[in-house]
């Protein structure tokens, strides 16, 4: 009975609560207010923001043109990437047991299996054997008769390619030509009458810094893999080469994507993967990308010869310094500074000496050494150009036919020069630039016996043994005719002089001040 009253008590309760809900919704009516009464119940939380577009459109349509390149050779290797990092999984991998993934996934990509971005190897002893794979990285197709490019540094040394499409399938290659220089090659599948997804060209002069910007490739050869991320520079010298001209890129790259594509938004090739910066071998976010106005260059004349005939002028340059261009008499820190003409060269037979600055090539401007050595590069073998250099103050026409670009060869070696005994030498103190200098062996130049460390000379990199031979172009063999010729480059208002110095490494110009007060 109290049980059925407490029922009723309850059912009373909730429906003067009811009835109070609903006399409120009538004032609320009555007062003319909006009669929407919001619940009790906490609801999920929505923001309606405005939705960023993805790259999953275009990921789609270039996808089926990219692949991966699997390098096979009769040699063993040993992992090493390009920047000189070792493959180097540290101690502890052995006492995995064989079932465990990860030991597959380090034997798979380690030094025993394929190796990934900038990955050649060194080739250890015999080549006999089976073929087996000693490196992998990634390329694409420029056309749908199955013309493919990837990186130089990925094919170098193989005797046999796969390609590994998207969809799985090996396909047979064979190299149709390389380009170190350019770090280049260009592979050609035979697909039987198929034709295959092909990319083209972007117009990289369009490609601004902030652009996006989607890699795609086979990092750690784990297959197609995008990342995503913006042109975070133009124009970039990492000194790998004369014809440095890079594009850096922040999206992740890693071992494996070189010679993998960068696309625009509109899924154009704008650039080639082939360095990244990085004190680990991964990833930091900064990697480089051949432009595609080069690659596409070098590309289609591969495809056409098999080889890169690049023009040659014959001279070992050096960029012009604001330091040099003050002490030559320049307004303009620019153009390439000659440190010597080679042997039977064209710029030798012009008559191009060394202290000289080349500063236009057919009437174009050079900016700089790495300029110069592009506009050479681009001129066709034998044609006729017109050099103009600056030399004594004044500028000069020469007018040369262009060589052709010798293979790439390791310079020789100088023999080390060999210390003068201090004890015997006449020395001289030049105490503005904090040297002491000496007679040479020879008699050509002066040696340095030693360096203030705390010397503009030291500043320029200037050391102990190193050979000044020449001093405002003019050959000097005493430390009189260098004190000479720092009067003479003062009396023309000039606060520094060029020298040449000659080291064991070649020979170079630098400027040093000519106040010696």
């Amino acid at each position: 009975m109290s049980s059925s009253n407490s029922n009723r008590g309850l059912s009373y309760k909730t429906i003067l609560k009811s009835t109070a809900v609903a006399g409120l919704a009538a004032v609320v009516l009555a007062s003319g207010l909006p009669a929407r009464v919001t619940g009790a119940f906490a609801e999920p939380v929505r923001v309606e923001a405005p939705q960023v577009a993805g790259f999953s459109s275009i990921v789609k349509a270039v996808s089926p043109a990219v692949v991966s390149v699997r390098v096979e050779s009769r040699v063993q290797q040993v992992a090493d990437d390009a920047n000189g990092f070792s493959f180097d999984f540290g101690p502890g991998l052995d006492q995995l047991p064989d079932n465990s993934p990860l030991k597959r996934f380090f034997k798979q990509f380690g030094p025993d299996g394929q190796h990934g971005e900038g990955q050649q190897g060194q080739k250890k002893p015999g080549g006999k054997g089976p073929l087996r794979p000693v490196a992998q990285g990634s390329g694409f197709f420029i056309s749908e008769d199955g013309y493919l490019v990837t990186n130089n540094h990925v094919v170098s040394d193989g005797s046999a390619y796969v390609v590994v499409m998207n969809d799985g399938s090996e396909l047979p290659a064979k190299l149709v030509g390389t380009d170190p220089r350019t770090d280049l090659a260009v592979l050609k599948v035979e697909g039987k009458d198929r034709k295959f997804t092909y990319v083209k060209w972007a117009d990289d002069a369009k490609a601004q810094v902030g652009d996006w910007v989607v890699a795609v490739g086979n990092p750690f050869g784990l297959g197609g893999t995008v990342t995503a991320g913006i042109i975070s520079a133009m124009g970039r010298d990492i000194n790998s080469g004369p014809y440095d001209d890079f594009i850096q890129i922040d999206a992740a790259v890693n071992r494996g994507n070189s010679g993998g594509p960068t696309f625009n938004l509109n899924g154009e090739v704008v650039g080639i993967n082939t360095a990244i910066f990085s004190p680990s071998g991964g990833s930091v976010g900064i990697a480089f990308d051949i432009p595609a106005s080069t690659a596409q260059t070098v590309v289609a004349e591969l495809i056409k010869s098999g080889k890169i005939d690049r023009g040659w002028l014959g001279v070992q340059i050096q960029p012009v310094t604001k330091d040099i261009a003050e002490s030559l008499g320049l307004s303009d820190a620019q153009g390439a500074l000659v440190i010597q003409p080679q042997e039977d060269s064209p710029g030798l037979k012009a008559g191009i000496k060394k202290g000289d600055v080349v500063t236009a090539v057919n009437g174009e401007p050079v900016k700089d050494a790495r300029d110069l050595a592009k506009r050479i590069g681009a001129l066709r073998p034998g044609t006729k150009a017109d050099i103009t250099i600056w030399r004594d103050g004044k500028s000069q026409q020469l007018q040369l036919t262009v060589g052709t670009l010798p293979p790439e060869q390791k310079m020789a070696a100088k023999d080390s020069k060999s210390q003068p005994d201090q004890s015997e030498q006449k020395q001289t103190s030049l105490e503005s630039l904090g040297i002491t200098v000496g007679p040479t062996d020879d008699g050509k130049g002066v040696q340095i016996l030693s360096v203030d460390p705390n010397s503009a000379a030291a500043d320029a990199g200037i050391k102990q043994g190193d050979r000044i031979a020449a001093v405002n172009n003019k050959d000097v063999s005493s430390g009189k005719e260098i004190t000479s010729q720092l009067d003479a480059a003062k009396k023309e208002g000039r606060s520094k002089a060029l020298f040449q110095v000659e080291t064991d490494n070649g020979s170079r110009f630098v400027a040093l001040p000519t106040d010696k007060g």
